[in-house]
């Protein structure tokens, strides 16, 4: 759960992350966590603030360490100017004693320059994130707020070398983002997607959660997978003692996820598919210097056929359909390059080509081909023409009795 710092300390408050913040940046943030606090005092609200105070300073401590660069205890007020939220993982509030596990952000670039180090972070190509929770015999990605999405807002990326890209969850993403995409291969329909969110590649987080009885014990299985062809990583299983455990066991599956992730990447597994970059457009073809001086009278140079950008309708019921318009384009003598425009499934999606030649010479080519092409208001639209069976006409029954 995270909090806001008390009155007294000038740290901007952090609000609890649900499913609408799960695009909230936090890779401006460096985090420090488990810094364990017990501090007395004369009240609850005195003992809380000394408290966050203390896990200030041994956060500082504790982050100065990891980043190889021991630096001096600073003052609290300079602690208060950096310190961009406490993030309380564990706390006990009693009348004259507070005792808790916390966690402290501070700001990037200003520890960085404090402790003299580089803010920048290498990290991978964005990746966008499919987080799957499978509860009750039942697959849910961002059909609707789940407990694996709000581990995944409340994790901080600032640490962590993915570049994750985390989808809102509202609009289009439940349909786009569900459980039947990670059985979809089509590189087509994958490099749509990718391009409407901004990604290079796809990372699948699943967790398959076992409640053993109401109340009781909940064992969580954990899977980190990869890419369009749904590429295992690693596995593991947490378990708790009841269901008021659950946010921590989901917080811990997310961050051994994130470590396979980073891991994955040192070792170069982790890495863009080659299908999912778009193929560049094919090179012009120069045509060779013509020597005017073997021409006779009548010779006359042949001018090149200028590259048209045309739209094109096509009706998508299914991903299928998609893939199905797109391979027929590019495979048109004359097209030079194929991108999606607008994406309507169960609708009339939209592509742009770029073709060598006008927009009659493009549909009687794709007429050729079995489409049907209507041409009206600056665009052409495709249809696949239906194939009739042939009728079958039975022959009439005769008579092979011989007469008596």
């Amino acid at each position: 759960m995270l909090r806001a710092l008390a009155s007294g300390l000038s740290v901007a408050a952090l609000i609890s992350l649900g499913l609408g913040a799960l695009g909230h940046a936090q890779g401006s943030s460096f985090e420090v966590s488990g810094v364990a606090v017990d501090v007395t005092a004369k009240s609850p609200e005195a003992a809380r603030e000394a408290g966050w105070r203390i896990a200030q300073r041994k956060g500082w401590a504790m982050l100065a360490r990891r980043l190889g660069a021991p630096g001096a205890a600073l003052p609290d007020g300079t602690l208060d100017s950096i310190v961009s939220g406490i993030v309380v993982e564990r706390e006990e509030i009693g009348p004259n004693r507070y005792i808790a596990r916390l966690g402290v952000r501070f700001d990037r670039d200003r520890a960085a320059a404090i402790l003299g180090v580089s803010a920048a972070l290498s990290r991978s190509p964005p990746m966008l994130l499919l987080p799957i929770e499978w509860s009750g015999g039942a697959p849910v990605a961002f059909e609707r707020e789940s407990e694996w999405l709000k581990a995944w807002a409340r994790f901080n990326t600032g640490n962590s070398a993915i570049d994750y890209v985390r989808p809102a969850g509202g609009g289009p993403d439940p349909l786009l983002l569900n459980h039947g995409q990670l059985n979809r291969r089509g590189r087509g329909w994958w490099r749509s997607i990718l391009a409407q969110y901004g990604a290079k590649d796809v990372v699948m987080p699943i967790v398959h959660l076992y409640r053993q009885y109401p109340g009781g014990p909940i064992i969580g299985e954990f899977q980190a997978r990869f890419g369009p062809d749904n590429h295992p990583l690693t596995r593991f299983s947490l378990q708790v003692r009841d269901g008021d455990a659950l946010p921590a066991l989901l917080d811990a599956g997310v961050k051994r996820i994130d470590e396979a992730y980073q891991q994955a990447l040192s070792a170069g597994v982790l890495r863009v598919d080659p299908s999912l970059v778009e193929p560049a457009p094919a090179a012009p073809v120069t045509a060779p210097t013509l020597d005017e001086s073997i021409l006779g009278n009548e010779g006359q140079p042949v001018s090149e056929v200028p590259v048209t950008p045309l739209a094109v309708q096509v009706d998508t019921a299914n991903p299928a359909a998609l893939d199905s318009a797109q391979a027929a384009l590019r495979g048109v003598p004359g097209v030079r390059q194929v991108s999606l425009v607008s994406l309507a499934l169960g609708g009339v999606s939209v592509l742009r080509v770029n073709y060598q030649g006008d927009a009659n010479g493009l549909r009687a080519a794709l007429e050729a081909r079995g489409w049907q092409v209507v041409a009206g208001g600056g665009a052409l639209r495709l249809i696949r023409q239906s194939r009739i069976p042939p009728t079958i006409l039975q022959d009439a029954p005769t008579d092979n009795a011989t007469a008596g």
